[in-house]
């Protein structure tokens, strides 16, 4: 039979009592308990996955060769349920005797422990949330830039381009195109053009010789082979006459123009 010092019991006894004695310390108790459902210590050890330095330890109540309380009560309560033992009765005494035992109170370790209440922890939820979201508002904003500039790119290429390609449109207003005959040239029928305001015209000989073309405002002398296709935008501001001869272009005018084929 095993004997601990620490124990109180009388040491001729071999069947432990069902419940804790009035003096009697919690690891006595156990102890006596393990030994009459002749367990061996190895085998709790083995079970409670713990050493068995710390389970003697327990077993003799040397409290100062084990961590804070919190833990020696985690320990006894770990072992009682292995041995179907009232656990509730043991930590009752231990709180009783721990102090007298150790001149610590059994609830030192809430402040003592290193394992404290720190508050929220940088890793938890509500911290990585707001990191999540930190991160997402800078990827949008990045997005955003990135499409921002894209676009201006975008605009200044097809501003460049039609830049280098865009013609500016040319009205008859802005032009003037000179007869392509004279009246240095003698040969031919001979048109003579006066207008009263500036008008776009088109006029071609027989041969399809371009003899005037654009916006003209000043008198015409004109050479060439009869007939003649002529075209005028604004048929009241011209007068004309083929070989001297005076033609009204009342019959030829339609809304203000006038195109028709002119022969002597």
């Amino acid at each position: 039979m095993e004997i601990n010092p620490n124990s109180h019991q009388p040491t001729g006894s071999t069947s432990p009592s069902s419940t804790l004695g009035n003096i009697q310390r919690p690891g006595e108790y156990l102890r006596q308990i393990r030994i009459a459902q002749k367990k061996e210590l190895e085998e709790i050890a083995s079970v409670l996955n713990m050493p068995v330095k710390t389970l003697t330890a327990l077993e003799q109540d040397e409290y100062t060769a084990l961590p804070e309380a919190t833990f020696i009560k985690g320990y006894y309560r770990a072992y009682a349920k292995c041995l179907n033992a009232d656990a509730s009765a043991i930590i009752q005494r231990f709180d009783e005797i721990y102090a007298n035992d150790t001149g610590l109170k059994a609830s030192h370790a809430l402040n003592n422990s290193p394992i404290k209440t720190m508050g929220k922890l940088a890793g938890s939820k509500s911290v990585r949330n707001r990191k999540w979201l930190k991160r997402l508002v800078i990827l949008a904003v990045v997005l955003l830039l990135g499409w921002l500039a894209v676009m201006a790119v975008q605009n200044w290429s097809s501003s460049s381009s039609k830049d280098d390609v865009d013609i500016p449109k040319i009205t008859n207003s802005d032009i003037e195109i000179l007869p392509m005959a004279n009246t240095s040239v003698a040969s031919g029928d001979q048109l003579v053009l006066n207008f009263s305001r500036p008008t776009s015209i088109n006029i071609v000989d027989a041969t399809g010789k371009v003899l005037a073309t654009g916006r003209q405002a000043s008198t015409l002398n004109l050479s060439g082979e009869s007939p003649f296709q002529i075209r005028l935008d604004d048929a009241t501001a011209v007068t004309l006459s083929l070989n001297q001869e005076q033609i009204s272009l009342r019959p030829y005018t339609v809304n203000g123009k006038a195109e028709f084929r002119l022969s002597r």
